[in-house]
């Protein structure tokens, strides 16, 4: 994003009637040139529903930096300024109005998961094997939350998120990428399996590795002797058989 000029004049903020008004008639027009548009669409008066999205939106409070941002990202999305929003493998690309006639062009780029990463995730998993067939359904169940959040979770931190925006807002993170962030949340809310494409990872092979990883795991404690396992004289004398 460039810094404002000197000459350049400041912008008062938009109502949000004339935001709607100007995303409609944006739409109108790239809808009109054939272009495939997937814009945010926030129903009810929460941005998001479930707790995967609303884990999402919590973590954007990390960016402690950026709150004044935060908040008008918020008031953007809510009005449908996100007129476009794609997730793909480690990047997000998006259109959101502004005051401008133009919407401006966002692009958010978010570092892919490193091996040790992966590897603290399919640990965690391993213990929660029984939740992966409602992981591939799409429905991520509340016990495995905890994949998400804290360092080694599926979310990123601030250092591995970067972004960038078409308008000549100064500050490092602007309204239109905030609403952009926001606007993933609502994606993620209704598509959960996003999360694993964002950071790079292949669900299909996330999952298979992480049972194969379980299987070793399993065998290797069998070819353990154990602790719990009763020789030929405890077994007699439990049964109450005597020589």
């Amino acid at each position: 994003m460039s810094r404002y000029w000197n000459d350049t004049p400041r912008y008062s903020q938009p109502t949000a009637a004339e935001i709607r008004q100007k995303s409609a008639e944006s739409k109108k027009k790239e809808q009109s040139k054939g272009k495939m548009l997937e814009p945010v669409t926030i129903q009810g008066r929460t941005i998001v529903n479930n707790w995967w999205g609303k884990a999402w939106c919590d973590n954007l409070e990390q960016y402690a930096d950026y709150d004044s941002r935060l908040d008008r990202g918020r008031r953007y999305v809510r009005t449908g300024a996100v007129i476009d929003l794609k997730i793909q493998k480690g990047k997000i690309i998006s259109r959101v109005q502004g005051t401008r006639k133009t919407p401006y062009k966002v692009e958010i780029r978010i570092s892919p998961l490193s091996e040790e990463k992966c590897q603290a995730i399919i640990q965690r998993c391993e213990k929660k094997v029984q939740n992966l067939e409602e992981l591939m359904s799409g429905n991520f169940p509340l016990e495995m939350k905890e994949l998400f959040q804290g360092q080694d979770g599926l979310f990123p931190t601030p250092k591995e998120i970067s972004f960038s925006c078409s308008c000549p807002d100064w500050a490092l993170m602007c309204k239109h990428v905030a609403a952009s962030l926001y606007g993933v949340g609502v994606r993620l809310d209704e598509q959960p399996l996003l999360f694993f494409e964002l950071r790079g990872i292949d669900v299909g092979k996330f999952i298979d590795v992480t049972l194969a990883s379980k299987v070793d795991s399993m065998l290797a404690n069998a070819e353990k002797p154990s602790s719990r396992i009763m020789d030929s004289d405890d077994v007699a004398s439990l049964f109450g058989v005597l020589d």
